[in-house]
């Protein structure tokens, strides 16, 4: 293998890294305990490579293994390898679930004897989920049809270690919900000496289903039921369970509180065989507590309490705790003081400060405690870049580690030994270059000067960041693609992009910022400007104020930031065409933009929404109520009740075309058929355009993808002119 196709395997990785979501991504890098090699496929094959040599992989596991008898050939879509890296665990034949392909097929490769072995044959095809080897290398578990299972690596049939699972009791893995918006899909974990299993049981037999009506895949209609708590309604029941892989015999943790009126997104076994540790969250999201478990005596204590008046994040990873200090402590990111910062919190609550500082820790990227570093990624001064940066792990004064001459945003998959990391870097005018860099100087390690290819076109004509200041006093920051050949002379229209809401940041210093993936052309030759914008609310690194200024305000303070903006940005800059002013966007973004197409008719001309939550009251619990609160009584819906585009839409003056998918499991078909009420009530003509089955994404289906964009282009050149005036 050559170092071009060493390269190729580092952009797939990226790639795979960033198209898909915890507990399901495509196969990736896999580091080895020595922090230098790794594991990875080629052709189909799973190798072993050394950072410090890419040219000569090892094939661990060559076509011929991947080809049992009697079978066809195995295509490898993940794998992972038992603690004495003896056994590879292979998925394959993967299914969909709801977003990511996480039931399948799956297989054992033994290294010493190099026999392949089929886990679950008996079950279902692809009914296999999150398959483990347990850490003594014996047996493997499993989830199949709502139940967890466990077989012996030496040969024997399965065993049910859970035999009440239905689709509404669900052990082992999560309702749409908390798969949803806590990130939650594998659920269950080995103990450390093997002998148990803790999962998650959750109860949904009380939440209504939410019932899809497909019209076009047979001569009937038929329902397509999912299980779907809106806001108002109790959560599905949490529990974590505990049993003996030998004997089978299963225990209720003790977790006190209501099981409805809580939620845990968060569990692990606490360095031992004897104790979980878990985070725990209340109905409202705004009181978190961490707990400490003993299986043995079944008592549990609180050993860390956090509030705040707004929500309480969940621990950003769903899979794995940061212990320190062979497991008397462990890392935790908290915004207890202002600021999003890194503390360690012993076994008995005590926390200590770890990165001081007015400044926000994005997120973890190693804690590397043998050389007595936590490494992290930031940006003080920049809110739209993201550099890594390092603390001692008694506490320090941060120290940039991404070299100074990259403006932009910054990644890295650091090895366990800390010393390696493959690094990614991209900006606005630069595409995403990879290389292989030692820490903490952060040189190449080939020797070779970082060579950092600039697109010549986006360099030409690439996104100008600003800041404007709102009549409010809000400091936001944007990009702004202005028209090529720009004359300031002259006065061009104007496209905003939003989200505006606290699950996406837009206004990022990345590749690709200032161009619009859903317009068939190039909007800046076509003689448009286009911005976006990040409002308060929005996920950057501006402190909690900044993020948390958004509760109980969504479709209000969002909204009216990007409204007061947008006339800023016109004070400032003569060359816009006030008259053809459009906006749109996508999920959240897409309820921004009828909010402010509603709300701000004088400002906004046209509109393009896409699968627009309409109706705040509609949308699933946990996210809905974690920004706005539970809305138990006629005060508390108020919140919901006006900041929904519904409440609104009577003012609509401009020119709109909305879209939805029928079969969008995420925000369902009935927020556009409420819209739609009350745009006829109120006799107000728009465009709709619904397409049959597709889902949040509206990517299903031949033609569909192009027919958006043929759709989204030719209404903005129709209701918002391209071109110098």
């Amino acid at each position: 293998m050559n170092i071009k196709f060493y390269r190729s395997v580092l952009a797939a990785l990226f790639l795979a890294a960033v198209t898909l979501g915890q507990g399901a991504k495509a196969q990736g890098l896999q580091w080895a305990k020595d922090g230098y090699h790794f594991y990875t496929t080629n052709n189909g094959e799973i190798v072993e490579m050394d950072i410090r040599n890419p040219g000569n992989p090892t094939v661990l596991v060559n076509q011929a293994a991947l080809t049992p008898a009697g079978h066809s050939a195995i295509s490898v879509r993940r794998f992972s390898f038992s603690d004495d890296r003896q056994k590879i665990l292979i998925n394959t034949n993967t299914k969909r679930v709801w977003r990511y392909d996480t039931r399948g097929d799956y297989w054992v490769y033994d290294i010493k004897t190099k026999a392949m072995t089929q886990l679950g044959k008996n079950l279902p095809a692809s009914s296999l989920m999150f398959a483990k080897i347990s850490p003594d290398g014996t047996k493997a578990a499993y989830v199949s049809e709502h139940n967890v299972y466990v077989e012996d690596l030496a040969g024997g049939t399965p065993r049910a270690l859970s035999t009440d699972g239905t689709k509404r009791l669900i052990n082992g893995t999560f309702d749409w919900a908390y798969e949803e918006e806590f990130d939650c899909r594998d659920g269950f974990r080995w103990s450390p000496d093997s002998r148990n299993i803790a999962y998650w049981q959750i109860d949904a037999t009380k939440i209504r289903n939410y019932l899809m009506l497909n019209t076009t895949d047979s001569a009937y209609s038929f329902n397509v039921p999912v299980e779907y708590p809106v806001s108002g309604t109790d959560p599905s029941a949490c529990r974590l369970k505990v049993v003996n892989v030998t004997d089978g015999k299963t225990i209720n943790v003790n977790i006190p509180g209501d099981a409805v009126q809580h939620y845990i997104p968060r569990m692990e076994w606490a360095n031992n065989g004897n104790e979980l540790i878990l985070q725990q969250l209340n109905r409202a999201q705004n009181d978190s507590k961490i707990f400490i478990c003993n299986i043995s005596s079944n008592a549990s204590r609180v050993i860390f309490q956090e509030q705040d008046k707004a929500w309480v994040e969940a621990k950003d990873e769903a899979i794995g705790w940061d212990w320190i200090e062979n497991g008397k402590k462990f890392i935790w990111l908290s915004e207890k003081d202002g600021w999003r910062h890194a503390y360690s919190i012993d076994r008995f609550g005590k926390a200590k400060l770890l990165t001081p500082g007015n400044y926000d820790v994005v997120s973890v990227s190693l804690i590397d405690e043998p050389h007595g570093y936590i490494y992290f990624i930031a940006s003080p001064e920049n809110a739209a870049q993201r550099y890594l940066y390092r603390v001692k792990l008694t506490g320090s004064a941060p120290q940039r580690v991404s070299p100074a001459d990259q403006p932009g945003t910054h990644s890295y998959d650091i090895s366990p030994n800390g010393l390696v990391a493959i690094h990614t870097f991209n900006n606005s005018y630069t595409p995403y270059m990879r290389e292989q860099i030692s820490l903490p100087e952060h040189k190449p390690l080939d020797g070779k000067p970082t060579q950092i290819k600039v697109d010549p076109s986006a360099v030409k004509n690439k996104a100008e960041f600003f800041t404007v200041t709102t009549a409010d006093g809000v400091k936001m920051d944007g990009w702004m693609m202005k028209p090529t050949n720009f004359d300031p002379t002259k006065k061009y229209p104007i496209l905003f992009y939003v989200y505006g809401e606290p699950a996406s940041q837009t206004a990022a210093d990345v590749w690709g910022a200032g161009r619009n993936r859903e317009y068939a052309g190039n909007m800046a030759d076509d003689g448009y400007i286009y911005v976006s914008m990040d409002n308060r609310g929005a996920p950057v690194p501006k402190g909690r104020e900044w993020r948390k200024a958004i509760y109980r305000n969504i479709g209000i303070l969002n909204v009216r930031d990007q409204a007061m903006a947008a006339k800023a940005l016109f004070a400032k800059n003569s060359f816009i065409d006030t008259s053809r002013v459009a906006v749109w966007g996508w999920s959240g973004g897409g309820s921004s933009t009828l909010n402010l197409m509603f709300q701000y008719p004088e400002i906004y001309k046209t509109g393009i929404a896409v699968a627009a939550v309409g109706n705040q009251l509609t949308y699933d619990n946990i996210y809905q109520e974690r920004y706005m609160g539970v809305p138990i009584d006629e005060e508390s819906r108020s919140y919901f009740i006006k900041g929904s585009p519904v409440t609104h839409a009577k003012n609509l003056r401009g020119n709109l075309l909305y879209v939805h998918g029928t079969g969008d499991d995420n925000v369902h078909y009935n927020n556009a058929e409420q819209l739609i009420n009350q745009l006829v009530k109120y006799n107000k003509q728009f465009q709709l355009m619904s397409y049959p089955n597709r889902t949040h994404g509206i990517s299903e289906g031949e033609g569909t993808v192009q027919h958006l964009r043929t759709l989204y282009t030719n209404y903005l050149r129709e209701h918002c002119p391209p071109g110098a005036r």
